[in-house]
């Protein structure tokens, strides 16, 4: 399959409104709750997106690419739900996609030294613990979301790594969607946990959209740039 200019122009056109819708949705909560009708499209779009750009799926990497944008599809339409298991399969969904974006960015960290890795895993663990305490985190959730937040914090990692080695400029696009991407999900925790604040949901999703348009472009990036 050739790249197809058409269709990723029209995909990534819907992905870019259905975002302004949803954050639109999420800023002046309108009495149809428009962002969550939209919600489950997001994604998807910008998987097609990420396919016409790519053009064949048998690229290496395209695979895992793909696998992390849906996770993400599934997380988000199980965030619509309020309940608690709905909460926990959201997180489990896109702890999964942190796992395909990190075997996607082996680049980054293959042939580290092991005092780089030393540094590496202290400032994640360090990064960790200060972002649970400053949250507020506790009781059952607090193991699982040390385990999700590790995730995270190693995506950060990968775009650290990745930006410093001079592996070339889709790492930078990758840490940035990285940093937004924690950022969001701190903000859903803090949501979580009693630390609310007005125009809060606005800010998730605009950061949450933002993360996941920069890991695709960095990815498409890597992925055109390993060929």
């Amino acid at each position: 399959m050739k790249q197809n200019k058409s269709l990723f122009i029209l995909a990534a056109v819907a992905f870019i409104v259905l975002s302004i819708v949803n954050v639109a949705g999420k800023l002046f909560q309108p009495a149809i709750d428009i962002a969550s009708m939209v919600k489950p499209a997001l994604l998807p779009t910008l998987a097609i997106a990420t396919l016409a750009a790519l053009g064949d799926i048998k690229r290496k990497g395209v695979a895992l690419l793909i696998a992390a944008q849906l996770a993400g599809c599934l997380g988000d339409i199980l965030l619509l739900r309020g309940e608690f298991a709905f909460f926990a399969g959201g997180i489990c969904a896109f702890l999964a996609g942190h796992i395909c974006y990190i075997s996607l960015f082996k680049k980054a960290y293959y042939g580290l030294k092991p005092g780089q890795w030393g540094f590496a895993m202290g400032s994640m663990i360090i990064f960790v613990v200060v972002l649970v305490l400053i949250i507020g985190i506790k009781g059952a959730m607090l193991a699982p979301m040390c385990i999700y937040g590790s995730a995270l914090a190693f995506l950060i990692f990968c775009g650290v790594a990745g930006t410093l080695r001079k592996l070339g400029a889709a790492w930078v696009f990758i840490l940035i969607g990285a940093v937004l991407f924690t950022f969001s999900d701190a903000q859903i925790a803090m949501d979580t946990f009693g630390k609310s604040y007005p125009g809060q949901p606005f800010v998730i999703m605009l950061t949450y959209l933002a993360a996941q348009a920069l890991l695709a472009i960095g990815s498409i990036k890597l992925i055109k740039a390993d060929d």
